[in-house]
């Protein structure tokens, strides 16, 4: 069997060109920059143990599984991050979040009235300097975070996770990377006192009986499904959030396409001000946000 014929065949089976073809480099054990190579060596046999390897490839793709897991990672902003199973797939949508957080972040200035003397204790310990505190709720495979930490390095930054699959993910990729993240395992913004200028987060949003989930069996559902609405996390956190942000501290939140208007009602009633939304890529409202401008 030729490379081409090789290729004739994964089509064969209903994979994309694109997804063959990064199989088979992988099968080679050649890098993914190497499709030119493919097509000028696309009469090369491919061995018997080749084809083996490939054929296994392109039949866990066929079954729905996701190319990064098979590749065992995925670029995002710029950042090459090791996934598999324990973590969702970062999605390109998700980098509006990072844009919008890179954007409010220079902002996030000292503010004179956290300074007065009878501020409480906590403000004392926490006033806004040149390095403001962000704080990545559920994040997963790090992407955040890190991506964050990446553009931002004077910025503190935190990361938690329920899943302590997760954080050995996001750890490991913020070693790869040289990039120092704080990760630590909890279920949203409990327990801790702690007060941040900064939350981040790309929740579960998807309802639990959405048609969709049944194309995404291979991540993880804890990471994706939400409640009857998809909004029972999102809910949560606008929740807690008031009790852990200093005063003029973002919170911004990705959600599903349709939810923007409910998230934005949320975070009105929660007491958030400048309240707005953030379209993606593809124009949809894809991250909504506001700004906490109370004491306490």
């Amino acid at each position: 069997m030729t490379l081409a014929q090789a290729l004739t065949a994964a089509t064969a089976l209903g994979l994309e060109r694109l997804d063959a073809q990064l199989l088979l480099l992988q099968a080679l054990g050649r890098p993914e920059a190497g499709r030119a190579w493919l097509l000028a060596h696309d009469a090369d046999l491919l061995d018997p143990s080749g084809q083996e390897a490939f054929l296994s490839l392109c039949q866990r793709r066929a079954a729905g599984e996701p190319l990064a897991y098979i590749a065992g990672h995925k670029e995002f902003f710029g950042l090459r991050l090791a996934v598999d199973k324990r973590v969702l797939v970062p999605r390109p949508d998700t980098e509006t979040l990072v844009e919008w957080a890179l954007a409010v972040i220079p902002g996030l200035t000292r503010d004179p009235c956290l300074e007065r003397e009878d501020a409480p204790p906590w403000i004392a310990d926490q006033v806004r300097n040149d390095s403001p505190l962000v704080l990545d709720l559920g994040t997963g495979s790090g992407a955040i975070a890190l991506a964050i930490k990446k553009h931002r390095p004077g910025a503190r930054v935190e990361a938690v996770d329920a899943s302590a699959g997760a954080l050995e993910v996001a750890g490991a990729n913020a070693r790869a990377l040289g990039l120092e993240v704080a990760l630590r395992q909890a279920s949203w913004l409990e327990p801790t006192d702690a007060r941040y200028d900064l939350i981040v987060s790309n929740p579960p949003y998807v309802a639990e009986g959405d048609p969709h989930l049944a194309a995404l069996v291979h991540e993880p559902l804890d990471a994706l499904a939400a409640g009857s609405d998809g909004l029972d996390d999102i809910r949560t956190i606008i929740g807690q959030a008031p009790s852990h942000l200093l005063r003029g501290g973002w919170l911004l939140l990705e959600h599903g396409w349709d939810q923007a208007e409910a998230v934005r009602e949320l975070l009105t009633a929660a007491g958030f001000g400048r309240v707005a939304s953030q379209r993606d890529i593809q124009g949809i409202e894809r991250c909504s946000g506001g700004q906490w401008l109370e004491l306490g």
